[in-house]
């Protein structure tokens, strides 16, 4: 069987099953709550065949979802994937087949195509954006702005995408922002404080003018988020840099603008819309 290329630009981890199968576990039991009742005019005894198929081009992800759900609904669904994470599916096309007792399969569908279509949509998505920037050096990152309870679940979408992810969660880095600086008193200051505090951690701060870019290189910054700078300005910023940060562009970021800020020599571009707005990959599930 031909397997089309995977698009991965760092490594992907293999999805871990403590993340997974909680997730699963609370979809399943939203959906089915008592019972479910038209599944229930099937004979349990009955046996059934079926195929999932994409109705248009896209980077497949969420296959381990999309396992565990029949698998804990009945541990004798055979999956057959013939396409897997990361790789491209073409309108028209099986990406898996299943068999299995007939009612797991009707039970299992729509909690299974919502991880599967949800988590396409956004390894799709973060392919574009990769391509965009392809040759600049730029890596292009996600942020916090995901979906309740399902953040592990869309960053490793984002990396079967050829993306990357910036921290996880407020536990695995600091990130300065307006209010912590208010807060803390001023750039500097507050710079200190995570500095002192961050235990080896990544730590950022966010500064929204050249002045502030420049205090906080003054203050030992060694990554600086530039929040909604202008391109002229993105330019001045990586001049007066002089590489002694890392420099990181976030802020009103489209597919149609992100080639022009990768130009101007940052090395970051961070892109809300990644996991924010989502759409949909078109899969459907039929039995034979």
């Amino acid at each position: 069987m031909h397997r089309t290329q995977a698009v991965f630009q760092q490594p992907v981890n293999t999805p871990v099953e403590k993340e997974i199968n909680p997730a699963v576990h609370r979809a399943l039991a939203e959906d089915i709550g008592s019972g479910d009742l038209t599944a229930a005019l099937i004979p349990e005894s009955a046996v059934a065949e079926a195929r999932v198929i994409s109705r248009e081009a896209a980077i497949l992800c969420g296959t381990a979802w999309f396992d565990a759900v029949f698998h804990e609904l009945s541990r004798p669904v055979e999956i057959n994937w013939r396409v897997r994470d990361g790789e491209y599916t073409t309108a028209g096309q099986t990406v898996c087949t299943l068999r299995g007792p007939a009612r797991a399969l009707l039970t299992g569908e729509r909690t299974a195509l919502n991880f599967l279509q949800t988590l396409s949509g956004i390894a799709t998505v973060a392919r574009r954006y990769a391509d965009a920037v392809r040759g600049t050096g730029v890596k292009v990152l996600d942020t916090r702005k995901t979906l309740p309870g399902l953040r592990y679940a869309q960053k490793y979408a984002v990396r079967c995408g050829g993306c990357y992810n910036h921290r996880m969660g407020l536990y695995d880095g600091v990130l300065i922002k307006e209010n912590h600086i208010r807060a803390a008193g001023s750039i500097t200051a507050a710079l200190r404080a995570a500095q002192d505090l961050a235990n080896g951690a990544l730590v950022e701060i966010e500064v929204r003018t050249l002045e502030e870019l420049r205090e906080a290189l003054e203050a030992g910054a060694k990554r600086i988020l530039l929040d909604n700078f202008t391109l002229d300005d993105l330019r001045r910023a990586v001049a007066e840099n002089h590489g002694r940060a890392k420099l990181e562009a976030s802020g009103g970021v489209t597919l149609e603008n992100i080639r022009l800020i990768a130009e101007t020599g940052v090395d970051f571009i961070s892109v809300g819309d990644l996991t924010k707005n989502i759409k949909a990959v078109d899969l459907t599930l039929l039995f034979s």
